[in-house]
């Protein structure tokens, strides 16, 4: 059975084709239209999932559709006519903006099938998010956690799964929302909101909560029961308006960021937020592990990718450990809606675990070679890519690394990445300045060699997808500088040579030549574009940017 799941409603458009319940390909359309965040219509992807497996339109048996338009629909226009003066921005979100969405689906309908093909499942968004994310979890049982800005219009799930069966016990609806506060709070640190929200994050660390910690911990509560409750008084979102801040909001935080420079209090409201967040998040736990008997939980939506969040529950929940997809944001409920149909439309048994995010495109080395060869690139085949990039990155050069199937999900995973040597102190500054062209503070990511993780980082346990903030430990601070973030911490990824043998084989061999088994990595882009999709792309990057070496394939590219 083959099903072609689709996210475009909102952002982060993706296709997905399983295969007799495989997970087969999964390809964002920003990698292919080079739109970061685009929410158009999945086309290319869609093709690109099909030209990779040599499927016609006529070989697809259902496609899945990670929401449902009706749901919610009457409490949208009673929420509309009651609450909003300007009905505008409403209709244009709420109808137009939804119709536009429909028929760009029913137009691709029609042009692959004219004649009439399979049927089209409508799976709501937080099912898409939280049920999709609990069928390709390694549990047989565990509760459920969704939280996000919003979907139809609920913007949490708490629930519980076991099998092929999810059920839902709350759901908070639009505008309670922690999704939309921290959006809000992502739009006064002078980020755009429902993009930046990493950036915010990143500089919480920066900043003392205290200040503010009382009044936003007023601002935002949740019930004895799960149900998410928000002091309106101090937003504009919930009006579909251009500022997610009202006046109120500025009177009691002080004025937004403008240009360049952070205030203080800058700083102490994104650490405010971010304190609030995480515990909100601990209570609604709480209340999971009191209401089911299950010892892990499963953590999905936007706000999942937030992975300081994710480290205070790993650290502080009472669950053993956690299970956050890799496209846990909107990208990943085309994966959860094709699980859905497939599981609990068709009843098919649970066959797949998510734990391999490399399921995009590829390139040989022939197709690598022909490229090169057009461009008339100086570039040198070696037979041990891996050891001749660890030597350089040894000697403090910094390298695009381009290997394999792309990886689903916002994080480079060590087949679309730029690497660089940790032990060096200036490498931080080096490459936000040189290569990523982007705000100085922003720290970067760790990966570590799962046999060796625990020397360098507290035990969080498996963290693959680079979805979990830890602490450094205290005495390889100093040994690890250009990933150790102001506060001490790191987002780790660990790297396991079943999953990924060659990026394995990359950091082993650096290791054997620094005595540390660990690299910075980043995401093959500049800021303000995807991740490199191709050769093409990885060739425009690596001249376009500071980057001293590429390794394409089998292929090494320097710069004089």
């Amino acid at each position: 059975m083959n099903i072609l799941g689709l996210n475009y409603f909102f952002h982060d458009s993706t296709a997905c084709l399983l295969v007799d319940g495989r997970m087969a390909a999964v390809i964002e359309e920003e990698r292919l239209t080079r739109n970061k965040h685009t929410g158009e219509f999945p086309e290319k992807a869609i093709q690109r999932c099909l030209d990779m497996y040599n499927l016609k339109p006529s070989d697809i048996d259902a496609v899945a559709v990670s929401i449902k338009p009706s749901k919610d629909w009457f409490t949208k226009i009673l929420y509309g006519l009651s609450h909003i003066t300007n009905a505008r921005p409403f209709l244009k979100h709420e109808v137009l903006r939804a119709r536009h969405k429909q028929r760009s689906l029913w137009n691709w309908y029609r042009k692959m099938w004219p004649s009439g093909g399979p049927r089209v499942h409508f799976v709501p968004h937080h099912e898409s998010h939280a049920a999709g994310s609990f069928l390709v979890s390694p549990y047989e049982s565990a509760a459920i956690l969704s939280l996000d800005g919003s979907g139809e219009w609920a913007t949490s799930f708490l629930g519980e799964g076991e099998g092929t069966q999810v059920r839902c016990f709350q759901q908070s609806y639009f505008p309670m929302s922690l999704g939309s506060i921290y959006e809000a709070a992502t739009e006064f640190c002078g980020f755009k909101p429902n993009y930046d929200e990493g950036k915010t994050m990143g500089l919480a660390p920066f900043g003392d909560p205290k200040p503010f910690q009382k009044i936003v911990s007023d601002i935002v509560k949740v019930d004895e029961d799960g149900a998410i409750r928000i002091d309106l008084s101090y937003f504009n979102y919930q009006f579909w308006g251009y500022q997610r801040c009202n006046q109120k909001f500025y009177d009691t935080f002080g004025q937004p960021r403008k240009g360049k420079d952070f205030a203080d209090h800058h700083h102490n409201v994104a650490a405010a937020f971010q304190h609030v967040l995480e515990e909100r998040a601990l209570e609604l736990c709480a209340i999971l592990r009191k209401k089911t008997p299950h010892r892990h939980l499963i953590i999905s939506g936007g706000v999942a990718l937030n992975s300081v969040m994710n480290g205070h529950i790993v650290r502080e929940s009472d669950f053993d450990d956690i299970y956050v997809m890799p496209a846990a944001g909107d990208n990943g409920t085309s994966i959860g809606a094709a699980y859905y149909v497939y599981h609990v439309v068709h009843g098919h048994p649970r066959t797949q675990v998510h734990d391999d995010p490399y399921l995009g495109t590829s390139y040989s080395d022939e197709e690598i070679g022909k490229l090169i060869r057009e461009c008339k690139l100086p570039a040198v085949k070696h037979d041990d890519i891996a050891g001749e990039a660890a030597r350089l990155l040894a000697e403090g050069r910094i390298l695009g690394w381009f290997q394999g199937r792309m990886e689903i999900g916002p994080r480079a995973l060590g087949n679309r990445s730029i690497l660089a040597n940790p032990t060096l102190p200036h490498m931080k500054d080096k490459i936000n300045a040189e290569v990523k062209h982007r705000e100085a503070y922003r720290p970067f990511a760790p990966s570590a060699i799962v046999e060796k993780q625990s020397v360098y980082f507290d035990n969080i346990g498996d963290s693959p997808f680079m979805l979990k903030v830890c602490p450094v430990r205290p005495e390889m601070r100093d040994k690890l500088p250009a990933i150790t973030h102001v506060d001490g911490s790191a987002r780790l990824q660990t790297v396991s040579k079943d999953i990924n043998p060659m990026y394995h084989e990359l950091i082993s061999k650096f290791g054997e030549k620094t005595g540390v088994p660990v690299l910075l990595n980043t995401s093959f882009n500049i800021m303000g574009e995807p991740i490199v999709e191709s050769p093409v792309n990885a060739i425009r990057c690596f001249f376009s940017t500071g980057l001293d070496a590429l390794a394409l394939g089998s292929y090494l590219i320097r710069k004089s």
